[in-house]
């Protein structure tokens, strides 16, 4: 979490424990991919734990801001898209999904590149973590960002995933105004509790299902 080391580590180890049971409520194997989220954003909040207490450990600060910028700067733009896509029935969504997938893969190779050429630093602002990373921030990236994560979900036929899709974008807004410096953790945080919605996809679906063959 962004706000300090402990709740960093509580928000990773719930969302890691949201993570498990989501993914075993998996039928198929294509619905792993978005069944892992919580587990990944788990993973994410963990190492912002890290970043919080490395801050006196130079070289293991910086090897995590490099892992954290990765998640959220290359991983999610790459990952959701195709997460969604893959669980598409309806063959005009799964269209837009795909182009959206290749767009995603695009600007995460964008991004990746300057984390390797140009890398962010972290520093505490306001008892958050900032990352100095500019290049996410410049007005094309930034509006593809938000188009192939958020935009995925609102395109997919699953109504849960709409729900998520709409909480992603009204906390980016609001950890763009009220977060301005501290805004990517402070929104990777949003939609780390929002993914857990993803548990109660997969849940649903779970219990239609037996209801189905119950019938």
């Amino acid at each position: 979490m962004c706000f300090s080391a402990t709740a960093s580590f509580v928000a990773g180890g719930a969302l890691g424990a949201v993570g498990g049971v989501t993914m075993a409520e998996v039928k198929i194997k294509a619905e792993m991919p978005l069944a892992s989220i919580p587990l990944i954003f788990g993973i994410q909040q963990t190492i912002e734990g890290v970043i919080w207490v490395s801050f006196g450990v130079p070289l293991l600060n910086t090897v995590m801001t490099y892992v954290y910028l990765t998640f959220a700067y290359v991983l999610w733009p790459v990952f959701v898209p195709v997460a969604v896509v893959l669980i598409e029935t309806d063959p005009a969504r799964k269209n837009i999904l795909r182009a959206l997938s290749l767009a995603g893969f695009v600007l995460g190779m964008y991004l990746l590149y300057f984390i390797v050429t140009d890398p962010g630093k972290a520093h505490i602002v306001n008892q958050s973590i900032a990352y100095d990373y500019r290049h996410l921030y410049e007005l094309f990236p930034l509006s593809l960002y938000v188009v192939v994560t958020c935009g995925s979900g609102l395109i997919s036929s699953h109504r849960i995933l709409n729900i998520f899709a709409i909480g992603a974008l009204i906390s980016f807004f609001i950890a763009n105004w009220l977060f301005n410096m501290t805004f990517i953790s402070v929104w990777c945080f949003f939609a780390a509790v929002l993914s857990v919605l993803i548990y109660w996809h997969f849940k649903r679906t779970s219990v239609a299902g037996r209801q189905v063959e119950a019938g």
